[in-house]
């Protein structure tokens, strides 16, 4: 993929294509878009098998030394597929560390793109052999990397995958992410039986389990798989005993999908959200993850049975009348069946979840300055007259400086999204505040959805780490297109 803009000729002939394909019963824009197929359940080859935990590498004595291979060659819903994987697993190995530790992960590539790794969520240098976007590991190469976790880090649940421009979409599609856990810390003591992985994928595999590659209007959309995953797995089984409190690490590794989470029967405790405690546990109906977001959740089930984890129906929007183009976007479909909890034995008494967590304080106002970014996608006055995914206008660039930001500085930024699609704002390396524009107003995160049409306030400390980093649209496929900026901190 290339960040070039779409052209409109493309554009007008890939919607007759996208509709021609679904109508021949091929990988087409809108089976993409949808619930899994009947086929793709049949595709599955293996539902309800006891949800597994990926492998874990845990850090010794300060350090977390571990290679990680990107391979093709994946077992995914009990199949042996084409698709990517670190070290051969799809998720990844679950990689735990502690404040004041040091990543160091070798990272191979045995894929035949350019690759490189992203630390998703973390608060920590862009630079050097950090977390840095600006990174390209070729196929057969290798970099070594050294992420210095600061002493002060938040304990919680962030995640990692590639993030070279371009291919970003392509690659965690295929397979490529894994969960980061972050421990120790002000970490409460939750009284929790199991302490669980939950990484949500998505993926379209054909009859030979190779890795589907979407059409033009499934990129400009944001594709979504047919095949929707947990750890790898379709439709696992998480066991409990009635009573008993299960920690639900849930990640959304998928490249464009909203998670809209519901369990059948019960309310969801949140206690985290990207990877930072909420002020207090919160009963919720209803869970929304935007791509890359995590949410940390309390699961009690209250009697014996078999419950449901879903994801409810989610319009992201659609691409609209662009010029009189087209109308046509992501489906919102039925519910997705992601896993069954299934409660058992003799109940056990509840203990009590403390009344308050230990959240990251809003900064001060003590605002240096205020920005506008503007999210759009539409026809016309890019590359002569073709469809553009822009920031303030332009396309990525990684010589260009967007933003420059004085070190040790907050400011506030408006995000406005002109587009009549949902776009989730994130932004590497300084996590952020949303103020303004979302359910979970006044929590740090590092992914926030803005809505159609909408806009959100956020309000960002840019301390500790200098250097240059990204921020773009976590719908990667918009992301890849161009919908991408920098930001340069300078002391």
């Amino acid at each position: 993929m290339s960040g070039r803009p779409i052209s409109r000729r493309q554009a007008l002939a890939l919607f007759g294509l996208g509709t021609a394909g679904v109508a021949a019963g091929t990988v087409g824009w809108a089976a993409g878009a949808g619930a899994p197929t009947d086929r793709n359940r049949r595709e599955a080859g293996a539902s309800g098998e006891r949800l597994r935990q990926p492998p874990v590498a845990v850090s010794r004595g300060g350090v977390l030394d571990v290679t990680l291979t990107a391979a093709p060659g994946a077992r995914l819903a009990g199949r042996d597929t084409s698709a990517w994987a670190f070290n051969g697993t799809c998720p990844g190995p679950t990689l735990r560390v502690r404040p004041g530790d040091v990543l160091r992960a070798r990272l191979f590539n045995h894929i035949d793109q350019p690759t490189n790794l992203h630390t998703h969520g973390l608060h920590v240098s862009p630079q050097g052999n950090g977390d840095n976007p600006f990174v390209t590991v070729e196929p057969g190469d290798s970099f070594d990397y050294a992420i210095a976790v600061p002493a002060d880090h938040p304990a919680g649940t962030f995640w990692y995958h590639p993030h070279h421009h371009g291919t970003v979409a392509d690659q965690i599609f295929a397979g490529l992410a894994g969960a980061l856990l972050v421990d120790g810390g002000p970490d409460p003591d939750l009284p929790v039986s199991d302490d669980l992985v939950l990484l949500v994928t998505d993926i379209t595999l054909d009859g030979a389990g190779r890795v589907a590659s979407p059409n033009m209007m499934a990129r400009m959309t944001g594709r979504e798989g047919e095949l929707v995953l947990v750890n790898g797995q379709h439709q696992p089984v998480i066991t409990a005993v009635p009573g008993a409190v299960q920690r639900w690490r849930v990640i959304n590794g998928c490249v464009s999908r909203v998670l809209a989470l519901r369990l059948a029967g019960h309310r969801l405790t949140q206690v985290a959200l990207d990877g930072v405690f909420l002020p207090a546990p919160a009963d919720r109906d209803q869970v929304v993850l935007a791509p890359g977001n995590r949410a940390d959740l309390l699961v009690r089930p209250t009697r014996a049975g078999r419950y449901a984890l879903v994801s409810r129906p989610y319009d992201r929007g659609s691409l609209g009348m662009m010029g009189g183009m087209m109308d046509g976007g992501p489906s919102a479909s039925g519910p997705l069946t992601l896993a069954t909890l299934v409660a058992s034995g003799t109940a056990t008494p509840s203990a009590a979840l403390p009344a308050r967590l230990p959240a990251p304080s809003i900064p001060p106002g003590n605002v240096s300055r205020r920005r506008q970014i503007t999210f759009a996608m539409g026809m016309g006055g890019m590359d002569m007259g073709g469809m553009a995914f822009t920031i303030d206008g332009r396309t990525f660039d990684p010589g260009r400086d967007d933003q420059t930001v004085a070190l040790d500085t907050v400011e506030e930024w408006t995000v406005v999204n002109t587009s009549p699609m949902d776009h989730a704002f994130h932004l590497h390396a300084w996590p952020f505040h949303v103020l303004t524009g979302a359910p979970a107003a006044g929590v740090r995160q590092d992914v926030v959805l803005v809505p159609a049409r909408g806009s959100v306030r956020l309000r960002i400390p840019f301390t500790d780490y200098a250097g240059r980093s990204v921020y773009h649209c976590h719908v990667l496929d918009h992301e890849d297109l161009g919908m991408m900026a920098t930001v340069n901190v300078r002391p």
